[in-house]
């Protein structure tokens, strides 16, 4: 349940997430559903010019002049010698070229110009919205046209282009615009496997010949891709996996038929972002009701399993998981280190018990070479490789308490820790088979920084730090393959991200790829003080890290109203120092308008702080993080007498919008103000995985799912609430939101509602919805909790 802006870290939790696509052509029709008067539909009578002329609300959510440019996509040649990445051609047409450096030298070349990638009978190049080179560079393979598929742009048309015949061919024959799917190379690049209509094909990259390899995709059997609820919380997508040798491809099958449809209903006739300026027809206009499979808690899930089929065609052989299928996963699938076994992570449906399986693809014989059991739940491992030729595989395990890296051998019978100490790894970044080193994320000291580190892989000795200790923040690598060079990004909280070409490891920078020059000018006048880092002791051994944005020209001798940001759930951390998108540009305007902007990281935050801290609100999730953000709101006005406790607000997206109804609910004496954003006010309500992840299933713990649920707190509301959401969300539905608005208005509570039709859980769609919502952020906190210092 969470956004993309959310987070900052690599741990396997998700849920909840967003994806930013589409245009907006005409401006909104809002719907406004008022239970009380509004004194904020009116001017303001303290504000100098009406929120919606602000220029700098203008210039970052309508015209985008705030966004950091990333570098890339980058991709290594060979063993690092040399990089491509993709930039704009000279020839403009708003095509882009292919470029290849040389890593030592910088020398620039011209590898696939635009003018390459201009189909034929048309005027302009493709636009380039993603690119893989065969094994031996000779094709290009582009991904173009994209639409997106829930969270992300999925589905869209795939281009080969052969660099020795300069020819430019387009993938699926007579397939319709942008209705392929996962478009990738086999092993030796002489075929390209894709997904279309739910079922697997292989093309020839330099004919026409096509084989399709599944027979039987239909509404309710998916092969190669994942139902709704196994892409959002198993981030489960491209469903299948070339085998090493190219002579087989193992994939994911769904059978969504024992799911029960949930019915999302477009009031406008279809999704935003295919009405735009559509008139109504003529005569009659209806609704679109859309009805996809979504399991709710307790209710049945897809029945998945897993085949391996020949690349030229013929028949499937089907892996022999135990178990019934529908009170399991398969969360994860890929070739065992050789083209005749396969392993598989296999998930019990409480999630407490995750078996590493491997399958012989032959015969589907399967064998349990490890299980990792928890009390509360396991998390899927996204690290695992295969070392020594298959002998050995990496494994990630909280069993000690931390979250560490493991050294298994094949057979499950032997292991040790590679990375041994009182310190989470958050994510691996590779292993250096030459030095016996593996390299990964990790912060000892401090949950809100992300540093390299290096550890030999037989656990001897202690952790190394590899990014050098001047350098704060959150950092990233993209490492060669000969270890010789990285791509290095980093960020603070206050500064945007730069791109750096480094020599590894000694980390010297080479040159810097991407500094963002432009946007860190712009800033000046934006980020008038440096975010502060505090902690919070609220007692009983728990101290929660925080972060404060303090208005321009602070005066530590008056009282400042505070907006509280809150997320406080497993799938996101909000206290960390890393660069932000619109929330954090909001932030900043808001703390200019005369606010204290605060966020507080609960428990049950997937920070790097250790087993315990995450896990503790198995069953309760809600309950813990509402009493502690509480408690860490009255431990902050205690420590600075600038904070005025008789003016605060609090606000948040998904997670944070249910965090958000909790403490307005929970704690009515403390906030005043509450703006809550797309979310979930019974827990019974979100999907399967997510939610009996971290709850159980509620059919085992009623309780639980009762005290962890916003609106059966509704009556211990008093202050302003803001409500936002959208019939069209997919993800955090509606439902919940009409169930709380009756709540709400059984009891007599008066609050304020905005709807944004047809939109998704991310309120991106249009690109004037995301300036109109800050707008009406700012609004509603300034009419009803007035900025600026009091005596």
């Amino acid at each position: 349940m969470r956004r993309m802006e959310v987070l900052a870290v690599n741990f396997p939790s998700s849920g909840r997430n967003s994806w930013h696509s589409s245009r907006l052509t005409r401006a909104i029709s809002v719907v406004l559903v008022c239970v009380a008067a509004l004194s904020w539909l009116a001017v303001r009578a303290n504000s100098q010019q009406p929120v919606e002329q602000n220029q700098f609300l203008r210039d970052a959510f309508l015209k985008d002049a705030y966004s950091a440019r990333p570098f890339g996509p980058a991709r290594w040649l060979n063993r690092g010698d040399a990089y491509t990445t993709v930039e704009p051609s000279p020839a403009g047409q708003g095509g882009r070229d292919i470029i290849r450096y040389d890593t030592a030298t910088g020398k620039r070349d011209v590898l696939i110009s635009a003018s390459d990638l201009v189909p034929p009978g048309a005027k302009e190049p493709l636009e380039i919205d993603g690119y893989d080179w065969s094994s031996d560079m000779n094709r290009l393979l582009v991904y173009t046209n994209s639409k997106r598929v829930w969270r992300q742009n999925t589905r869209g048309d795939y281009w080969v282009f052969d660099r020795r015949a300069r020819t430019l061919r387009k993938l699926g024959g007579d397939a319709e615009p942008a209705t392929l799917m996962f478009a990738t190379f086999s092993p030796d690049g002489s075929k390209v496997a894709y997904v279309h209509n739910n079922n697997l094909y292989v093309e020839d990259a330099q004919t026409d010949a096509v084989t399709q390899l599944t027979q039987d995709g239909s509404q309710t059997i998916i092969n190669g891709t994942s139902d709704w609820v196994y892409e959002e919380e198993l981030d489960v997508r491209n469903a299948y996996r070339w085998s090493p040798d190219g002579k087989r491809i193992a994939y994911w099958q769904f059978n969504t038929g024992t799911v029960k449809n949930y019915a999302l209903i477009y009031d406008l006739g279809a999704p935003y972002d295919v009405v735009t300026r559509i008139p109504y027809p003529q005569f009659g206009a209806y609704p679109l009701v859309k009805a996809i499979p979504y399991p709710e808690p307790g209710t049945p899930n897809s029945l998945v399993r897993i085949g391996v089929v020949p690349s030229t065609g013929g028949e499937t052989k089907w892996m022999d998981i135990t178990g019934d299928p529908e009170k399991s996963y398969i969360a994860r699938m890929d070739w065992a280190g050789n083209s005749d076994s396969l392993v598989m992570q296999h998930l019990n449906r409480p999630q407490n018990q995750n078996d590493v399986v491997l399958a012989d693809a032959n015969t589907g014989a399967v064998s349990i070479v490890h299980t990792e059991h928890d009390k509360a739940w396991v998390d899927v491992v996204d690290d695992l490789q295969w070392l020594r030729g298959g002998e050995d595989f990496l494994w990630v395990t909280e069993k000690d308490g931390w979250r560490h890296v493991y050294v298994i051998s094949r057979d499950g019978k032997e292991e040790h820790v590679a990375t041994p100490g009182a310190f989470d790894v958050v994510q691996v970044v590779r292993v250096d088979p030459a030095e016996q080193s593996i390299y990964y994320i990790a912060s000892p000291e401090s949950a809100t920084e992300r540093y390299l580190y290096r550890s030999k892989l037989d656990g001897t000795g202690a952790a190394e730090r590899v990014t050098p200790a001047n350098e704060p923040g959150s950092h990233s690598y993209d490492i060669s393959p000969d270890f010789h060079w990285a791509f290095h990004r980093y960020s603070t909280i206050d500064t945007p991200t730069t791109t750096e070409l480094l020599h590894f490891p000694d980390h010297h920078v080479d040159r810097v790829l991407q500094d963002n020059a432009a946007l860190h000018a712009k800033l000046a006048d934006l980020i008038t003080q440096p975010t502060e880092y505090f902690k919070v002791d609220i007692g009983g051994e728990t101290v929660l890290d925080a972060w404060m944005i303090k208005p321009k020209n602070f005066d530590s001798g008056k009282k400042y109203p505070v907006l509280v940001y809150v997320y406080g759930e497993p799938a996101g951390q909000t206290v960390a120092n890393r660069w932000g998108e619109e929330d954090a540009l909001w932030h900043r305007f808001i703390a200019n308008e005369g606010y204290l902007v605060v966020s507080f990281d609960n428990h049950g935050t997937p920070a790097p702080r250790g087993r315990e801290w995450r896990k503790i609100v198995y069953g309760e999730v809600g309950v813990l993080s509402s009493r502690e953000q509480a408690a860490a709101l009255r431990k902050f006005e205690e420590m600075y007498p600038f904070v005025d406790a008789a003016r605060v607000a609090v606000w948040g997206w998904s997670g944070g919008g249910t965090n958000t109804l909790n403490l307005m609910f929970r704690s009515p004496e403390l906030y005043k103000v509450g703006m809550s954003v797309a979310p979930v006010p019974d827990q019974r309500l979100y999907d399967s995985i997510y939610q009996e992840r971290y709850m159980g299933l509620p059919q085992d713990n009623t309780v639980g799912y009762q005290a962890s649920s916003a609106i059966n707190y509704a009556e211990g509301l008093r202050g302003h609430l803001l409500i936002v959401h959208s019939e069209g969300d997919d993800n955090v539905h509606y439902q919940g939101t009409e169930l709380l608005i009756n709540r709400l208005v059984e009891l007599g509570k008066q609050f304020d509602f905005m709807e944004y039709p047809g939109r998704t859980h991310s309120l991106s769609e249009g690109s004037g919805t995301h300036y109109h919502l800050y707008c009406l952020l700012t609004r509603y906190l300034e009419d009803h909790l007035a900025p600026g210092s009091a005596h």
